[in-house]
C-alpha cells in the first residue's frame, strides 16, 4: 500500500462527489444555496469524526476560488492566527476574494486564541470556517458565534458507507487492482460508527493483510483484523464515542464499576472534564429524572466543581458523581415528556390558547372574554378546569414511573383531578 492513506486517496475533488450531508449540500440544502450565490458567511461545522468537515471547507473555497489557509488548534497560537489574518489582510490591499481560513478542531482553542479571531471576522477581512467535535455553544465563545451560521453534519448512514466502500474498491488507484469481494460488510459499519475515514482505515488495514489472489471480506476477518489493531482511548480519535456510549449506558444500567472503569479510560486518555461533566448533567435529568431529582444537583455540583479545581484531583469529585448516579434510581419518564410533547406539537401545529388561559391586559381582551373563566388554582380545585388546548384535552405526556419518589407524584395527581391522571 501506499503511504498516503486511502480516506485521502479518495477525497472528492468536487462538491457533487460528496457522499452523505445532503440536508446541507444536496440539491435544496442551506449550504448549497449560499455557496451557489457565492455568499457565504463565516461558519462552524459541528458534528462525529469523519464526516467531511475538513473536505467540505477545501471544496468550498475551491468552489468559490477563494485564497484558503488552515490550521489545527492542537498546534497553533495567538501568533499563528494573527500570521494568517495579516497574510490575508494584505490579500485584501490587491482586490482579491476574501480568504478563507479553516481551523480544526476549533473547540480546542483557548478564549484568547478564539478572541484573535473576533475582529477580523468582523470586518471581513476573512471567512471563518471552524470544525469541532463538540457542542459549539460551550466550547465556542459567544460573540465568536454570533458572527458565524453553525452548520450540523450528521454521521454517514449505512447506505452512504456502502459507496464509500465501493468507489474506494472502484476508484482507487491501488485497491482498483485488486480482486476484492465485499462478501459481508456488516463488521465494517458497526465499526466505523458512521466515520468514513475509520471505515477506509479499517477496510485498507483489511485488504493489506490478506495475501491472496482474491480478497474476499467477512465479519469474521474484519473482526479479527480490528482487534488487532485497537487503538487507546483518545479524546480526538477513532474510540471516543464508543467510550463515552459505554460509560453513558454503565451509569444507566446502574452498574458503577463499569462507570467507573470507562470513567478512568477517559480521564487516562486526557478527556476534557468539561465534557465528562456536562455528559453527567444530561443523564441526570435524561435517566433519572424525578426518580432522584437532587442527582442534578450533584451534577451540576460536580460540573462547577471540576471547572473549578481542574485535574488531577478533579477525577475524584467524577468518581463520587459517577457513582451516585449509577447507584440513583432510574427514571426516564421526563425524557419521554418532553419527547412525547414535541411529537405532538409538530403534529398538531399552533393550537390556540384556551381563552380562559389568556392573558388580559386590555379593556378590549376582557371584553372578549381573556381570561374570564379562569380559576385561580389557589382558591379552587383543578378537576374542573383544562389547561390544553380544546382539541388535545386529555392526552397524557409524564408517565410517572415505578419508584418511590414517581409513585408519589402518581398518587397526587390522582387526589387532585379526581380520575384525569389514571395510570
Amino acid at each position: 500500500m501506499q503511504n498516503i492513506p486511502l480516506a485521502e486517496r479518495i477525497r472528492p475533488k468536487k462538491l457533487a462527489e460528496v457522499i452523505g450531508q445532503k440536508h446541507l449540500i444536496g440539491e435544496n440544502g442551506s449550504l448549497k444555496s449560499a455557496i451557489d450565490n457565492k455568499l457565504i458567511p463565516s461558519m462552524i461545522f459541528w458534528g462525529p469524526p469523519g464526516v467531511g468537515k475538513t473536505t467540505l471547507a477545501n471544496l468550498i473555497a475551491q468552489e468559490l476560488d477563494r485564497p484558503f489557509y488552515t490550521l489545527s488548534a492542537v498546534n497553533s497560537g495567538v501568533k499563528d492566527v494573527r500570521e494568517v489574518i495579516q497574510k490575508a489582510s494584505s490579500l485584501g490591499l490587491f482586490g482579491k476574494d476574501i480568504p478563507i481560513l479553516f481551523i480544526d478542531e476549533i473547540h480546542r482553542f483557548s478564549k484568547s486564541q478564539q478572541d484573535s479571531l473576533l475582529g477580523a471576522v468582523e470586518k471581513g477581512v476573512i471567512t471563518l470556517i471552524g470544525a469541532t467535535t463538540e457542542n459549539p455553544s460551550f466550547e465556542v465563545i459567544a460573540p465568536l458565534l454570533s458572527r458565524a451560521q453553525v452548520y450540523v453534519l450528521e454521521s454517514l448512514s449505512k447506505e452512504d458507507l456502502q459507496l464509500l466502500l465501493l468507489r474506494a474498491k472502484k476508484e482507487d488507484e491501488v485497491l482498483s487492482k485488486l480482486s476484492i469481494n465485499l462478501k459481508e460488510t456488516e463488521a465494517l459499519m458497526q465499526i466505523s460508527g458512521g466515520d468514513a475515514r475509520k471505515l477506509l482505515n479499517i477496510f485498507e488495514l483489511v485488504v493489506s493483510s490478506i495475501n491472496e489472489k482474491e480478497i474476499i471480506i467477512t465479519n469474521d476477518i474484519v473482526v479479527e483484523k480490528a482487534q488487532q489493531n485497537i487503538v487507546r482511548y483518545d479524546k480526538n480519535g477513532e474510540q471516543h464515542y464508543d467510550i463515552i456510549s459505554a460509560f453513558i449506558k454503565s451509569i444507566r444500567g446502574s452498574d458503577p464499576n463499569a462507570a467507573v472503569y470507562w470513567l478512568a479510560r477517559m480521564i487516562e486518555g486526557g478527556e476534557d472534564v468539561k465534557f465528562i461533566a456536562r455528559r453527567l448533567l444530561i443523564l441526570a435529568s435524561e435517566d433519572i429524572g424525578n426518580a432522584n431529582p437532587t442527582a442534578l444537583v450533584i451534577a451540576n455540583n460536580c460540573f462547577q466543581a471540576v471547572n473549578v479545581i481542574g485535574f488531577p484531583e478533579a477525577r475524584i469529585t467524577l468518581s463520587q458523581t459517577v457513582i451516585y448516579l449509577a447507584c440513583s434510581p432510574k427514571s426516564n419518564a421526563s425524557y419521554m415528556a418532553i419527547n412525547q410533547a414535541q411529537e405532538e406539537v409538530q403534529k398538531s401545529g399552533n393550537l390556540s390558547v384556551p381563552l380562559h388561559l389568556r392573558n388580559a391586559p386590555s379593556k378590549l381582551m376582557k371584553e372578549l372574554g381573556y381570561g374570564e373563566d379562569y380559576l385561580y388554582s389557589h382558591d379552587k380545585p383543578n378537576d374542573d378546569q383544562e389547561f390544553l388546548p380544546d382539541e388535545i384535552s386529555g392526552i397524557t405526556f409524564y408517565k410517572p414511573l415505578n419508584n418511590a419518589k414517581e409513585k408519589a407524584y402518581r398518587e397526587g395527581l390522582k387526589n387532585i383531578w379526581k380520575g384525569k391522571y389514571n395510570y
